[in-house]
């Protein structure tokens, strides 16, 4: 059975919306002045890459704790290069990963990174149908 899921959007300001998801939690998102916006929160395109970077970042970091890796921090840098034409969707996305901790095995890394990418995080799967995704990781000793 496929799941479903809701979220509702409200206008705030002159483009600012809070969007509300069915399990209680809220966002604001926004648009700069030069689209008619305040630049008061993420637009839903950046919100994108954001959501790409918490979904891989979470599938990462629980392989990798799964496999007993001591990490002792860990942050997920994504770039995403938009088309020039309407609806200007990623044409480009690199995600870099740079993982600390003690004695950290890079094959495991690298596998982690692998297995989010190719199953596990639906936002890459879902970006991955318009952009070309590169992938990188630095390990780096605590």
């Amino acid at each position: 059975m496929a799941k479903e899921i809701e979220v509702q959007a409200s206008l705030q300001g002159p483009m600012q919306f809070s969007v509300s998801s069915a399990t209680g939690h809220t966002i604001t998102l926004d648009v700069p002045a030069s689209e008619g916006g305040e630049d008061s929160a993420p637009t839903p395109m950046e919100l994108l890459l954001m959501s790409l970077a918490g979904c891989t970042g979470m599938d990462v970091i629980s392989i990798l704790r799964k496999q007993r890796q001591e990490v002792t921090k860990y942050e997920v840098t994504v770039h995403g290069t938009r088309a020039d034409t309407h609806p200007r969707v990623y044409v480009e996305v690199t995600v870099k990963h740079v993982v600390t901790g003690h004695h950290l095995d890079p094959q495991a890394v690298s596998r982690a990174i692998e297995l989010s990418s190719s199953k596990y995080c639906s936002v890459s799967q879902t970006v991955a149908r318009t952009a070309n995704i590169t992938t990188s990781f630095e390990v780096l000793e605590a």
